[in-house]
């Protein structure tokens, strides 16, 4: 396996320039000014450990402590980086089942992540349980087509979050699937679903026009694609919204070695990623910003 601070720095300088408009771009030709990285994950579902070499699928792949190194080597290349979790941090190993996700909200908060949306397992220890972990996690919960006025996470679930990096404006936003048919009403209790793709668009115009973000990412937990085209999903959001830079996306357990590039209802390109599940790949996605924050972009999928 090669080297993972190589592996970085190989990834880094050769990946390929694409602008917002779809073109690849040469290295050498940009004048940018501001170098923001977002990396992000999803779908960790409480793997702490690393994978064992003798594992079908993931050998010797993913663990907290590896992404930690990762995520700090990255930092130290590039002190603007922003980290995000696109949902389903809980359920998958008895880390979950004995401590309620107080381990991953800890660890989380040590890796200093900035933000995360809700996924469907996130309430299966009940959204008591999920309210009862929140002081042990230091990142905010965005969501903004959950309401939760009537339980208890009001007030604790923001729907958008503004980052000022670097003196660019990035505007973040959360969206969860619907939990009817995914998780029991007694765990999600007066959690109402509204609309995602609306909810999306009325979220874009707050971040672009009002907030005026030079950079807008929503983390969602709807899935990447399905057959229902009716169906909401990240491919569909991208489509029928605009304003919209990056989707981070969950839930389907989409293995992505670079973004696909969608396009929005107004014909400008949109970032649609997802790296998979329980944290054997993390996300890695750069942007520059010329001095009239003007932006290209590049992005890649990095084993853990």
């Amino acid at each position: 396996m090669m080297d993972r601070r190589k592996f970085i720095q190989k990834t880094s300088a050769t990946s390929a320039f694409v602008g917002l408009n779809g073109l690849a771009l040469n290295a050498c030709s940009l004048e940018t000014k501001t170098h923001i990285t977002i990396l992000h994950t999803n779908d960790v579902h409480s793997h702490i450990e690393a994978f064992p070499s003798n594992h079908s699928k993931f050998p010797n792949l993913g663990g907290l402590a590896r992404r930690a190194t990762l995520v700090d080597t990255i930092r130290k290349e590039n002190p603007n980086t922003l980290l995000f979790d696109a949902g389903d941090i809980f359920q998958g190993t008895p880390y979950f089942n004995f401590f309620g996700g107080e381990l991953e909200f800890k660890l989380m908060s040590m890796l200093k992540y900035d933000a995360a949306t809700i996924g469907n397992h996130d309430f299966d220890g009940g959204i008591d349980g999920l309210y009862a972990q929140l002081p042990n996690a230091t990142f905010n919960f965005l969501s903004a087509n959950y309401d939760f006025t009537n339980t208890v996470l009001n007030g604790h679930v923001q729907p958008y979050k503004v980052y000022n990096v670097a003196g660019i404006k990035v505007g973040v936003f959360g969206l969860g699937i619907a939990l009817k048919g995914l998780v029991s009403k007694k765990l999600y209790k007066e959690t109402k679903y509204n609309d995602p793709i609306s909810v999306a668009q009325d979220m874009s115009v707050i971040l672009k026009e009002q907030e005026q973000c030079d950079l807008v990412i929503c983390l969602s937990h709807l899935g990447y694609d399905y057959e229902d085209v009716n169906k909401p999903s990240d491919l569909r959001l991208a489509a029928k919204t605009e304003h919209i830079d990056l989707i981070i996306g969950g839930h389907t357990h989409t293995f992505l070695d670079k973004p696909t590039i969608a396009t929005n209802r107004v014909g400008e390109k949109v970032l649609v990623n997802q790296v998979g599940c329980f944290g054997v790949n993390m996300g890695r996605i750069d942007f520059y910003f010329s001095t009239d924050h003007k932006k290209q972009s590049k992005g890649v999928s990095i084993s853990v």
